[in-house]
């Protein structure tokens, strides 16, 4: 038989301890702050994109403006008339640089190619079919 003194004594329980800290750790914040550094990152250059894609709009959009502005005064003058419209135009405050090549088809009508360039590069191409003389003839 075992003695009693050879037994263990009996243990005390141990008590269970909680962990009272909700915060985070310095290792979570520095992630979670590159984390959001890199989204807004992210927005920042799509947003810079979209600013330098609508920057050029309104250069083409007047640019198509003289484009068709052209094409109406070769309907009223004639396709042969286009030599005596001018080269320059103003639109928008700015000046617009028009050039206008013609060739006559088999339909006996005159094709212009109208093409608008702007000073800071965007512009216009068009082609309109008109009259060799004008709206009477």
């Amino acid at each position: 038989m075992m003695s009693r003194s050879s037994k263990k004594p009996p243990s005390k329980p141990r008590r269970r301890t909680r962990c009272t800290t909700m915060g985070l750790t310095l290792l979570e914040l520095v992630v979670a702050v590159m984390v959001l550094s890199v989204g807004s990152i992210a927005a920042l250059r799509a947003t810079d994109q979209s600013r330098v894609a609508i920057g050029g709009m309104p250069s083409r959009v007047l640019a198509q403006i003289v484009a068709r502005n052209r094409a109406q005064e070769l309907q009223l003058y004639g396709g042969q008339g286009a030599q005596a419209l001018p080269g320059e135009v103003e639109m928008g405050g700015r000046q617009f640089k028009v050039t206008v090549q013609t060739a006559t088809t088999a339909a006996g009508l005159v094709e212009a190619v109208i093409t608008v360039r702007g000073p800071d590069g965007p512009g216009a191409h068009l082609v309109a079919y008109v009259k060799p003389n004008g709206p009477g003839s």
